[in-house]
Order: structure tokens, then C-alpha cells, then sequence
């Protein structure tokens, strides 16, 4: 290991031991102080709002990516505002930590209690996004946890600019400034040493492209809570209402391209293809949408762009749509298990018979019936914000809030038994 790497880790072990400190404060608080100190935060944010609009300066200054990566990066006042606001509605939600998950009690009188706990110290790195940091930091205060943060090196000036706020917001409440944490620099040594943190980090919580999530699921020795690739499908059966279709697809695919709840493939049935997908292609083409066609699509529009071998595997981020007509309900439910990646499907119909067995059919975190991809998100599902949206089948799944941030224990309560 080299000098660089040494002082990344030595500054890692520092950051890890005062947020496992912390961690501890924050289980022996009350939910009122978290809630004070998530309402301080989200003032000072607001009051540091041209602080944070210059830094974001800064980092735009020197990015040179894609449209959609940069929208991803841009801060706005109406975003602050939202980032703010964001904190304020996690402050309003239920205490996770007050919750007794179960209770009984045994023949010999002894009486069990499940009872929510903080999962501990969670590392965070996440890529782009700046507000990533204050979702992040919000749902692992509320749920008793401390936190340390790793944002891209292209999000570097916003991240510390949004840190400082909250920081603020910890010390009004009478918090540590430890609670939550970000690295100092943009050092990948730092990344490094975090996932190597075995029994310092409870928990890897990666947001990201691909490469990132499977670089800390191939390296990381701490438990990871992966954030994986958003390829969402959109399909529109053949009992589908063609209006609402319409309005759907369009905001499913182009209200925001970067976000992961994007969908990045229309699924249309054979049967309803030939009134349908032209009025779809005009609508999306209006919006500066491009295409990746099957060859069925490209026989009824003739100057859609041929899919290629790996089109239908890709999560564009991007103002582009991968198209493919399907013969029906279950040649959908095939091609989503063959190319997707378990994060957000969504089926257009009328067909109550036909909603259930594409919700049932799906094995992805989230589905919906005649509603757009994009309401994947955790200020959507009433969470306030979210640390990300998780596509395993172990712990959490979709949107991961506050609830999805605790772990259990168990409290037994006995008079005297002894075991014979």
C-alpha cells in the first residue's frame, strides 16, 4: 500500500471511529431531537442557499459529460428548496426506532419483544447527484444511524457546501458533528479503504453507474446494500387506453432521462401496435427522444434507428428509447426477465386480469398499473427522500427510507425463570 493510500486509510479509520461514536449517541436520542436536527439542517440549508449555488458553479465549471449526467449535477433554487423540504417532511414521518415489530409470550411466562434498531455506521457512495448527500443523511439520521459520505469528484464543491449546512443542523440540535460525515477529498484510496472497513462500516450503501456498484460488490468487505442499474420497461398491453398511454409513456421516458425510474424500454403489444406506437413515437420525438427499434417496430415506422445486439441491456440515462413489439402479456413478462435489471416495470391496461398477472409476473422491486416508471422514488412513496433504491432480494427493496434503515433486536422479560 502507498503513502496516498495510507493516509486515505488512516483518515478513513478516523472518520469511522468518530461515526461509530456518534452512532451511539444517535441510538440514545430521542426522535424529537432527530427531528430538531433535521428541521435545523434543512434551515440552514435554505440559508446557505447562494453558498451552494456557487459551489455548484464550480463543479458545472469543470464538467465536459453528457446533457443528462449534467442535469443530474445542476443545482437549481427550486432544488435546494426541495432538498430542504425534503429533510423537513423526514422529520415529520414516524419514529422507525418506536416500533415493536412483534410480541408474544411463552408457556413459561417469559415475554418476547422484536424491537427496531440503527443498523450502526453507513458508508454512502454515491456518484453525480449532490442531493444524493441530504436524502442520504436525513433518512440515517431519522433512523439512528451516522453516516459517511463519498460523492463524485464531479459533484465535489456541492457536497461539502450541502455537508456544511447540515453540520450546522447537527450542532443547533445538540448532535456530534460525527453523525454525518464526507470525505475530505476526491482521493479513490479513500473509496478503497471503505470498503476494506470490516467492522468499522455495518453498511456499503453504493448509488451509481454500473461499474461503481459492481466494483464495491466485487471488493467491498462490509455488507453491501446495492443501488443497481435502472432498466425500467414500460408495456403497453393490447386493452391499454390510448390517451393515457400517451401521457404516460412520454413523462415515464422524458421527464427526467438521468434518473434511474426512467424507462428505458417500451414494451407494445402486436395488437394495439399499429394504431398506437406512431402517435407514441410522434409524441416522444417532440421531446427530442431517439429510438433503438426491433425490427416489427421498424416495419410500421420505417426511419426508426435499428435496435443492435445489447441495446435492449442498456440503461441509456439518455433522451433515447429502446422499442420492441411484443406478441402479448407473457412475450412481455419474457423479454423483462431475459433483459431487465429488477428495479421498476410498469404495464398500461385496462385489464384488471391482466394488471395482476403482470404484477405478480414481475420479480422487480416495484411495479405499477397505469402510472409512470418515474414514481419510483422514495419522496413519492411518502418517505421524504430516499438513500436509494435497492433491486436485491435480501433486506430492503425499491425505495429505501427510514424503516429500511433499521435492523432488530430482541428484549425478553421474564419473573425469575430459570432454564431447567
Amino acid at each position: 500500500m502507498n503513502a496516498v493510500s495510507d493516509d486515505q486509510t488512516s483518515l478513513l479509520h478516523q472518520a469511522a471511529h468518530a461515526g461509530r461514536a456518534a452512532a451511539r449517541t444517535l441510538a440514545m436520542s430521542t426522535n424529537a431531537q432527530r427531528n430538531a436536527a433535521l428541521h435545523a439542517a434543512a434551515s440552514a440549508i435554505r440559508q446557505a442557499a447562494p453558498a451552494i449555488l456557487a459551489a455548484n458553479e464550480a463543479d458545472l465549471a469543470g464538467y465536459n459529460g453528457s446533457a443528462a449526467f449534467r442535469d443530474r449535477l445542476v443545482l437549481t433554487p427550486a432544488r435546494i428548496e426541495a432538498m430542504a423540504a425534503g429533510l423537513d417532511i423526514v422529520a415529520s414521518l414516524d419514529d422507525p426506532l418506536a416500533r415493536i415489530l412483534a410480541e408474544w409470550t411463552r408457556p413459561n411466562g417469559l415475554r418476547i419483544k422484536r424491537i427496531a434498531q440503527p443498523l450502526g455506521l453507513i458508508g454512502m457512495i454515491y456518484e453525480s447527484r449532490p442531493n444524493v448527500g441530504a436524502d442520504a443523511a436525513a433518512i440515517a439520521l431519522k433512523s439512528g444511524n451516522a453516516i459517511l459520505l463519498r460523492g463524485g469528484s464531479e459533484s465535489f464543491w456541492s457536497g461539502q457546501a450541502i455537508h456544511a449546512a447540515i453540520s450546522t443542523g447537527l450542532r443547533a440540535a445538540g448532535l456530534p458533528d460525527a453523525c454525518v460525515q464526507i470525505a475530505p477529498s476526491t482521493d479513490r484510496a479513500f473509496v478503497a479503504a471503505m470498503l476494506a472497513a470490516a467492522g468499522l462500516i455495518d453498511l456499503i450503501i453504493p448509488r451509481g453507474g454500473e461499474s461503481l456498484v459492481e466494483r464495491v460488490r466485487r471488493e467491498a468487505r462490509v455488507p453491501v446494500l446495492a443501488h443497481a442499474e435502472g432498466l425500467c420497461h414500460t408495456y403497453v398491453h393490447a386493452e391499454a387506453n390510448h390517451a393515457m398511454a400517451r401521457s404516460i409513456v412520454a413523462n415515464a421516458k422524458m421527464r427526467r432521462t438521468g434518473v434511474c425510474g426512467a424507462t428505458e424500454t417500451l414494451l407494445i403489444d402486436q395488437a394495439i401496435a399499429p394504431a398506437l406506437l406512431p402517435d407514441l413515437i410522434a409524441d416522444l420525438r417532440a421531446l427530442g427522444c431517439d429510438f433503438r427499434a426491433d425490427a416489427a417496430a421498424r416495419a410500421l415506422i420505417p426511419d426508426l434507428p435499428a435496435a443492435r445486439e445489447g441495446d435492449f441491456d442498456t440503461e441509456w440515462l439518455d433522451a433515447i428509447l429502446s422499442v420492441k413489439i411484443v406478441a402479448d402479456l407473457p412475450d412481455a413478462l419474457a423479454h423483462i426477465e431475459r433483459h431487465g435489471s429488477e428495479h421498476t416495470e410498469a404495464i398500461i391496461t385496462e385489464n384488471p386480469e391482466a394488471a395482476e398477472q403482470f404484477l405478480n409476473g414481475i420479480s422487480s422491486a416495484v411495479g405499477l398499473w397505469n402510472a409512470s416508471t418515474q414514481f419510483c422514488d422514495g419522496g413519492e412513496f411518502g418517505f421524504g427522500a430516499e438513500i436509494g433504491i435497492a433491486t436485491g432480494r435480501i433486506h430492503a427493496r425499491g425505495p429505501v427510507g427510514p424503516e429500511q434503515l433499521t435492523s432488530f433486536r430482541y428484549v425478553i422479560i421474564g419473573d425469575g425463570q430459570i432454564r431447567p
